[in-house]
């Protein structure tokens, strides 16, 4: 234990106050609360030193375990002895730093506020200040919820495009199929766009081969771009045995950035060979003995996948709906964090590369005051989403059974490719369960409000989503195109 122990830390702080379980006593603590904002509110909190003493006696015990005075059992040394040899001041400190959390926590409950996010201590009285049978004090200012008026939930109309399957759907789908089952073959010609090239690659820089820009018999497909910028260009048109030199500009890699020579050298020329639309292709890649068996299944598919697509769609448009129908402040710090948030899950991507970012903007075709403008907004259309549906689950009373929380997990866990125990033991280490209840709870919301909206094709046709919802089971959205994953708490 050293003589200069931390001053409270906001962390401390980070976990909403929780309600007193029914032995917590209460405390005689005084506060008052101004409102600072719609969304932001100050706690002035005045503590009688009594209200300290249970605190005081844990930074007591906690010191006399680890000082060591001779004489004195480690855990017995009085305190009297402490004080002497730490200092009142320091075991005050202690005492303030266990008793604050609490302390604030009730004067939330008090106050029935539902803050977000950690709260900003000041005003707070130092460790010489407090003596016995005074009173200490503190302030805190922290982000709340906003109130939210809900509109009208029941009977919103939503339009969805047709579930219809063209055959040019189907054909798309058949074509696909043939390039599976395609052949490679041999062609005595100059590589064309679309053809399979085998190729031998060697780069330089600087006059040095760089290794990881350097292979042989490599398969690429001439005209698909995904390799070196300028290779497409300088294959095309040359047969086996041909060589093609050019000079690029490295995108990756630890000479990103530098300019290159490449040697290609095209080993050999193919093209891929299609199977016929017939029966007997049919019986090759399905388990159906004609072609028009093949097509009627997929066009059922298809027109099971539309249907799916209908009620995502009126997903969407629903929450749509809802934020443009409903106008409340957000705080400034869940902003904040949901920015931060998606700008480190970017820079993590890139591998904090800041050239890579550079890159990244390019290809977007954004400079940084556009990509920052947006992240932003989708930023804020996110965070108000999620105080939308918040405030309808309060209103609707929706509550997370555990065989929904069980299932939300293996179907996740199959997603991540993990076992599901195992998922969950990493939610639970990570302290992640509660923004998960959180999550569910809000796409369960948005589930109710879509059973009762009124949902019509583009051709005028009701459309019944009773396939594609399920008590929210079937609604949960992952990833930025639902924009309602995250946490407020």
């Amino acid at each position: 234990m050293g003589s200069n122990p931390a001053t409270p830390t906001e962390h401390a702080l980070d976990v909403p106050p929780e309600p007193l379980s029914a032995n917590e006593e209460h405390t005689h603590v005084k506060s008052t609360v101004e409102n600072l904002s719609p969304t932001r509110v100050r706690l002035a909190v005045e503590v009688p030193f009594d209200d300290l003493k249970p605190s005081l006696d844990t930074a007591y015990k906690a010191i006399a375990q680890q000082v060591r005075v001779p004489g004195f059992r480690p855990g017995k040394v009085p305190t009297r002895i402490i004080d002497q040899r730490v200092g009142r001041g320091t075991v005050l400190q202690e005492a303030v730093n266990d008793a604050l959390p609490r302390l604030y926590g009730e004067a939330a409950r008090e106050h029935e506020l539902q803050v977000l996010g950690q709260p900003e201590i000041t005003d707070i009285t130092s460790a010489e200040e407090i003596v016995d049978g005074s009173v200490w004090h503190f302030t805190a200012e922290v982000d709340v919820r906003p109130e939210i008026t809900l509109p009208e939930l029941d009977g919103i109309e939503l339009k969805v495009e047709d579930a219809e399957v063209s055959d040019t759907d189907v054909e798309e789908q058949l074509d696909e199929l043939r390039e599976r089952f395609g052949t490679l073959k041999g062609v005595e010609r100059a590589a064309a766009e679309g053809d399979y090239v085998s190729l031998d690659l060697s780069t330089t820089v600087g006059g040095e081969e760089i290794e990881a820009g350097s292979t042989k018999g490599l398969s690429y497909v001439v005209g698909s771009g995904d390799l070196v910028d300028g290779l497409d260009d300088a294959i095309t048109g040359k047969s086996a045995g041909e060589t093609a030199v050019f000079t690029t500009t490295l995108q990756q890699g630890d000479h990103a950035g530098d300019e290159a020579e490449v040697s290609a050298t095209v080993k050999s020329v193919k093209t891929k060979e299609l199977p016929d639309v017939d029966d007997e292709f049919a019986q090759l890649a399905s388990e159906f003995d004609t072609i028009d068996e093949l097509k009627d299944d997929i066009r059922t598919r298809l027109g099971r996948v539309r249907v799916m697509e209908q009620g995502a769609q009126a997903r969407d448009h629903l929450l749509e709906h809802l934020i443009e129908s409903v106008e409340f402040p957000l705080p400034e710090s869940a902003l904040k964090q949901e920015i931060e948030y998606r700008e480190h899950e970017i820079v993590h991507s890139l591998g904090h590369d800041d050239s890579l970012f550079e890159r990244y903007l390019e290809s977007q075709g954004k400079t940084r005051e556009e990509f920052d403008t947006e992240m932003r907004e989708s930023a804020e259309k996110s965070v108000r989403a999620q105080f939308l549906l918040d405030a309808i689950a309060d209103k609707e009373e929706v509550q997370i059974g555990d065989a929904e929380l069980t299932e939300y997990l293996v179907r996740q866990a199959a997603r991540y490719q993990m076992p599901p125990q195992e998922f969950a033991n990493q939610i639970v280490q990570n302290g992640n369960l509660p923004m998960l209840v959180a999550d569910i709870r809000r796409n369960k919301a948005l589930a109710s409000v879509l059973q009762t909206a009124s949902v019509t094709d583009a051709s005028g046709n009701a459309v019944d989503l009773a396939a594609t919802v399920d008590d929210g089971r079937e609604m949960v959205m992952e990833g930025d195109d639902a924009e309602v994953d995250g946490d407020l708490d």
